[in-house]
């Protein structure tokens, strides 16, 4: 997607609803420096959802699309699960896969596009939740690392399969009682960020979505290492408020509750020598281009006399 792909065709203009030319006005595609805070004057960052009032995927959605470095160039690879309400209403091109294949999907479309288009970067996403990628894709997930495919993998974590009735899955913590599993889990939860660094991933975070920089952050440099070098993995904490006796408007609490100190989910980050290098050249190139801003901007102010 592009904004050459939504400009409005001047015969049909007036007949266009005026949603459609807020979209193509306010759209971020091509924006240099688009971020987070384009959330809540950008249409295509998800203006609505069919998530539950107050859920953390759409927080975690938004996000997500206001930090890809090229939109107009990505396409999601989404996941049966809670996510799959949301992709009607994401201005990004995507796939639907089966039930737990979907970072074997990616390893063909990542591979197609390559061919398909060897002069533009296009980048790949998976989108899932904890059922689709550490229990029923688990294989297929690790498989396209250890092949070090050129892909981000993200998953949302929600600790228990949240759209089928709160039964355990592989990320849910030790103990917790659901309404599919009133015993209680008895093993504790996956440690898949280790398995990830393990399985020959550059780049592996895990974290909540309480903090919009953080997220932008990790997805930017998740997307780019995926880019230049090899698999990514970000973890998001997502919480099913409705599944874990929460109100609409207690998801963000719960996540801080979650990254304080000793919490489960204070963020870890793991950075391959070959992706900090990257990291440390893209933030060279960010301060070099600032500072030219800079002297340009300052070589065009007048002289007070």
């Amino acid at each position: 997607m592009n904004k050459d792909k939504i400009t409005l065709c001047e015969e049909l203009a007036d007949i266009m609803p005026p949603e459609y030319h807020e979209l193509v006005e306010t759209a971020t595609y091509g924006k240099e420096g688009r971020g987070w805070k384009d959330i809540g004057s950008s249409k295509e960052l998800i203006e609505q959802h069919s998530l539950c009032a107050g859920c953390p995927e759409s927080i975690a959605f938004r996000y997500i699309l206001a930090s890809l470095p090229a939109p107009e160039n990505t396409v999601f690879v989404g996941s049966t699960g809670c996510t799959s309400l949301v992709f009607p209403h994401v201005a990004v091109q995507n796939i639907h896969s089966l039930f737990g294949n979907q970072n074997a999907i990616a390893s063909g479309l990542k591979r197609t596009l390559k061919r398909r288009f060897p002069d533009v970067e296009k980048d790949v996403v998976v989108l899932a939740g904890d059922g689709a990628t550490v229990d029923i894709g688990l294989d297929m997930t690790m498989q396209s690392w250890f092949r070090q495919e050129k892909f981000t993998t993200i998953c949302f974590d929600n600790e228990l399969y949240a759209n089928t009735g709160g039964q355990e899955s592989g990320l849910m913590q030790k103990g917790f009682v659901a309404k599919m599993a009133p015993a209680g889990k008895n093993f504790d939860k996956v440690r898949l960020p280790e398995i990830a660094r393990e399985a020959g991933c550059h780049y592996v975070a895990m974290l909540t979505v309480s903090k919009p920089n953080r997220v932008e952050k990790a997805i930017r440099q998740a997307v780019m290492i995926a880019r230049e070098i090899g698999p990514t993995y970000v973890q998001l904490y997502t919480p099913c408020i409705l599944e874990i006796g929460k109100q609409s408007m207690e998801g963000l609490d719960e996540m801080k509750d979650a990254e304080s100190i000793g919490g489960r989910f204070v963020m870890k980050e793991y950075i391959s020598d070959q992706a900090q290098q990257l990291i440390d050249d893209m933030e060279a190139e960010e301060k070099a281009k600032k500072k030219a801003a800079k002297e340009a901007k300052k070589a065009k102010k007048p002289v007070s006399a």
